[in-house]
C-alpha cells in the first residue's frame, strides 16, 4: 500500500544503493544508508549513518530506526545479520543466503551438491596445495578465484596451469581459492531473478555481456542476448532453480557461460542488483531497483518485459587519470537519439573504477550495437 510506512535500511551507499533510491522517489520511500561519509547515495538518503561496512555495531544502529534492511554489497559483517535476523528483523535476501554466496567456494559446492551445472573446480587452501588440486582440472587455463573478498574483477586471475606447475614463484594468490576449469570461447550471459516473500519468481530478459579484458569488468552489455529461444528458456530456467534452491528473496543476478555444444554453466550469483542489470531502468517496463523495492515493501512484482533492444556500456576510470576528473564527449553523445547517461557521483577517479554507466536504446539490437560502438570510440576521461 503507498504511501508506504516502512523506512528502508540499505548496508552501502554506492551506486546502487543510489539508482535502488531514484527507484523508489517516485514513491516517496524513506531510505537510510550506512557508508563512509562521500558516499553516492547520501545525498538521496533521508538518514546517512557513517560508519564501515564491517561495524556490526554501526549495522545494529541502522537497524534500529528501519523496518526492513537489504544491501548493495555482499563484502559486509555477516553474523551481525545473522543476530538481526534470528531477534526477527526483515532481511532481503536473508544473510543465510549470504552466507554462501560470500564464499566463492561455498558457492561451488552449493551448484554441485543442488546438481546445478558448473564448471568443475578444486579448492586450494593455500599455495602448496595448487599442484595437487591444478593436475586434476583438464584444459590448458585456469580460472583462480580468491574464495572471499573479490569484487569487480579483483580477486580473479586466469593462469597457465603449466606455468603454476612449474613455477610457484608465480602463483597469484596465498590465499584459499577456487580452481575453475577455463571454458574456451564462451559466451557470457545474464539473468536477473526477481522472488518475493509468496515465491513468486520472473526474470529479466537475458542478456550477454562483453569483457574487459584486463580488467575484468563488463565493457558492453546487449538484450536481448543473439542466442536461440531454447538457449534462452534453458538459461531462464536454471537461473530460477539457483533461486529456488536457495529460496532466496530478493534480486539476484545469475552469471553464466555458454559453450560452443550449447552447454550452460553458472560461473556465479550476486544477491543484489547487477551491472548486468542497469539497462532496465529505461529499457524495461520494471527495472531491476523498482523490483526490489516492491520486494522489500511484500508488492507484487512488475512486468520484466523489454520495451527495445538495448546496449548498456560501463563508464570506467581511465588508466592515467587518478583524483579529480572530468568525462568527456558527452555533448556528442548526447545528440545521438535514445542515449541515457548515468553518473555516480564520485568526486574522483581511478583506474578501472566504476564511474557511471550509458544505456543506449533503438528499434533492433543491430542499431544498438552501433551506436554503442560510436560511443566508446567518443567517451573519454581527462584529469582536472
Amino acid at each position: 500500500m503507498l504511501p508506504s510506512k516502512k523506512t528502508i535500511g540499505i548496508i552501502g551507499g554506492g551506486q546502487l544503493g543510489k539508482m535502488l533510491m531514484e527507484a523508489g522517489k517516485p514513491w516517496n520511500l524513506k531510505y537510510h544508508i550506512l557508508d563512509v561519509a562521500d558516499a553516492p547515495a547520501s545525498s538521496l538518503a533521508e538518514k546517512h549513518l557513517v560508519g564501515g561496512l564491517m561495524d556490526a555495531d554501526k549495522i545494529k544502529e541502522l537497524a534500529e530506526n528501519c523496518d526492513v534492511l537489504t544491501y548493495e554489497i555482499e563484502h559486509i559483517h555477516l553474523d551481525a545479520l545473522l543476530e538481526l535476523e534470528a531477534a526477527g528483523k526483515t532481511i532481503i535476501p536473508s544473510p543465510k543466503i549470504l552466507e554462501i554466496i560470500q564464499d566463492k567456494g561455498l558457492q561451488k559446492l552449493f551448484f554441485k551438491h543442488q546438481n546445478i551445472p558448473t564448471t568443475d573446480f578444486e579448492l586450494a587452501e593455500n599455495q602448496t596445495e595448487w599442484a595437487e588440486k591444478l593436475i586434476k582440472l583438464k584444459g590448458d587455463k585456469v580460472a583462480a578465484k580468491l574464495r572471499k573478498g573479490g569484487y569487480d574483477g579483483k580477486g580473479v586471475e586466469l593462469v597457465d596451469k603449466k606455468v603454476m606447475l612449474e613455477q610457484y614463484n608465480q602463483i597469484p594468490f596465498s590465499e584459499p581459492v577456487v580452481l575453475e576449469e577455463f571454458v574456451g570461447n564462451a559466451i557470457e550471459l545474464s539473468v536477473i531473478v526477481a522472488r518475493n516473500s509468496k515465491g513468486e519468481m520472473t526474470t529479466f530478459p537475458t542478456v550477454e555481456m562483453e569483457f574487459d579484458p584486463k580488467a575484468n569488468l563488463v565493457e558492453f552489455l546487449f538484450a536481448p542476448a543473439s542466442i536461440s529461444h531454447e538457449i534462452d528458456e534453458k538459461a531462464k530456467r536454471i537461473a530460477m532453480e539457483c533461486i529456488f534452491k536457495l529460496q532466496g528473496i530478493g534480486v539476484f543476478a545469475v552469471e553464466m557461460f555458454l559453450n560452443s555444444k550449447g552447454e550452460i554453466f553458472v560461473n556465479e550469483i550476486a544477491p543484489r542488483p547487477h551491472n548486468s542489470g542497469h539497462h532496465t531502468i529505461e529499457a524495461c517496463y520494471t527495472s531491476q531497483y523498482e523490483q526490489l523495492n516492491r520486494i522489500l515493501l511484500d508488492m507484487p512484482l512488475g512486468d520484466t518485459s523489454l520495451i527495445s533492444p538495448a546496449a548498456m556500456l560501463n563508464l570506467l576510470g581511465a588508466e592515467n587519470v587518478n583524483g579529480p576528473y572530468e568525462i568527456t564527449g558527452l555533448e556528442t553523445i548526447l545528440a545521438i537519439p535514445g542515449v541515457y547517461i548515468h553518473l555516480y557521483n564520485k568526486a574522483t577517479t581511478k583506474p578501472k573504477r566504476k564511474m557511471g554507466h550509458i544505456t543506449v536504446l533503438g528499434n533492433t539490437l543491430d542499431e544498438v550495437k552501433k551506436k554503442a560502438a560510436t560511443i566508446k570510440q567518443v567517451q573519454g576521461m581527462k584529469q582536472l
